[in-house]
């Protein structure tokens, strides 16, 4: 084999580790209605059935009911894997999070106090990057009243509790990994609280990987409907109708879309048991073809609501080679903005070699330095740097129309090489 055939083999093989080293997370969040109640013998059951079909890393419910019972959930519906987060219990019912520990260290739990239920504030660090996950759980105001003034009163009601989560979101550092999930109870984008979320005016705003519209009893929005699974009731005072409304969210933060340590993985958002083919009917009415009759029956008979999930992707370090003793103090940053669409920029540092080294002696430079661009398949795409370089911090800019013909979208790695240092991450290229 060619020597040339040889390298574009130990690329593609380098990438593929690099692809590996990538971890995805999961995210769900669960209304598991009512958990203070034993009237439902088989709900325990059912609940393990669903969350072990769907395996989150981190898991947020609602309306649990004091510690006793985020005590039973944990123990009578999850496995050893998990860990609990600190509990607090509020007015009415609350949120409880369950999380993998051998994943995240958890940080602490704040309650957002608004009129009526808290909004719980709960702080993760995921341990492999040491990138911290803000994830705020909300259960607004239910009810779309009986008429126009009541409508209202209460879509005012969901508006000022998310305005006492704007008020935290808005606070946080530039660049802050967050997301918000739970029962939102809003019937439409129109709706105040939902334009509040939305709203870029001031920084801690989310985004919504789902289209904007009426989701209320539109059969346009069938698939990602979440409340009702049921046309009856039944005993744990469930809500009724069928599927017909978007209650249960996951929406995240501008730096969860485009940053480093954390990005949300396109097309991962999934209203778990939901196939887009029971608009106003129960989930287990004749076949379900996103899950099997038995998940079904249980996603039936467990809540009222569907859950949600979402999959993020977590971009650890892959690969740095220490000969010399500074490659801890070399960097290679996460491209920014990713996703990009057409540019985006790379930063880089490069350390002063310590005294000792034989790449100090008689020179500035550290060496010589490349930068260069490749696809899944390890080809390269483009050289961006290739000279020697003094130590210092440096941008480059990388813009996918300056190839030839142009780029489509997809994923791309940029790989670093300084002396023996080798470290590459991964971007992607959304058009």
């Amino acid at each position: 084999m060619r020597k040339s055939g040889i390298y574009k083999l130990l690329i593609l093989l380098f990438i593929t580790v690099s692809v590996y080293g990538q971890e995805s997370i999961r995210l769900m969040t669960y209304n598991v209605l009512n958990y203070h109640s034993t009237s439902n013998p088989t709900k325990d059951s059912n609940l393990k059935k669903i969350i072990g079909s769907v395996n989150p890393d981190i898991l947020v419910i609602q309306e649990v009911d004091g510690s006793y019972y985020v005590n039973k959930f944990y123990n009578n519906v999850l496995d050893s894997t998990y860990s609990k987060a600190a509990f607090i219990d509020g007015y009415d019912t609350d949120n409880a999070m369950y999380f993998r520990d051998s994943l995240f260290q958890f940080i602490s739990n704040v309650a957002i106090h608004t009129d009526l239920r808290d909004i719980s504030k709960f702080t993760l660090v995921y341990k492999s990057t040491n990138d911290t996950l803000i994830v705020y759980s909300l259960h607004l105001k239910a009810g779309k009243g009986k008429n126009e003034s009541e409508r209202k009163i209460l879509e005012q009601q969901r508006a000022n509790e998310v305005e006492s989560l704007r008020k935290n979101t808005d606070a946080l550092p530039p660049g802050t990994n967050y997301v918000v999930l739970g029962d939102f109870n809003i019937y439409s984008s129109s709706e105040p609280a939902y334009q509040k979320l939305i709203d870029k005016s001031k920084p801690g705003y989310f985004l919504d990987p789902v289209a904007a519209g009426n989701w209320h009893n539109n059969s346009g929005f069938a698939a990602i409907h979440t409340q009702s699974t049921r046309t009856t009731s039944l005993s744990d005072d469930g809500s009724t109708g069928g599927l017909d409304d978007r209650f249960d969210m996951i929406l995240y933060s501008e730096a969860v879309k485009d940053s480093a340590g954390i990005f949300y993985v396109p097309g991962s958002y999934t209203v778990f048991g939901n196939d887009g083919n029971h608009f106003n009917k129960s989930i287990n009415e004749g076949t379900n073809s996103a899950v099997n009759q038995d998940v079904a029956n249980a996603l039936y008979y467990a809540s009222d609501h569907l859950p949600v999930f979402a999959d993020f992707v977590m971009n650890p370090v892959v690969s740095v080679k220490d000969d010399y003793k500074i490659a801890g103090k070399f960097i290679l940053y996460q491209n920014y903005p990713n996703p990009f669409n057409p540019a985006t920029v790379i930063k880089y540092t490069i350390p002063t070699p310590p005294a000792s080294s034989p790449l100090a002696k008689g020179k500035t430079e550290v060496g010589f330095v490349t930068l260069k661009i490749y696809d899944v398949l390890g080809r390269e795409i483009k050289t961006l740097v290739n000279e020697e370089q003094s130590p210092g911090t440096y941008t480059v800019t990388f813009n996918a129309k300056s190839t030839a013909g142009g780029l489509p979208s997809g994923i791309y790695f940029y790989q670093l090489r300084a002396g023996s240092f080798v470290q590459t991450r991964k971007m992607i290229l959304m058009k």
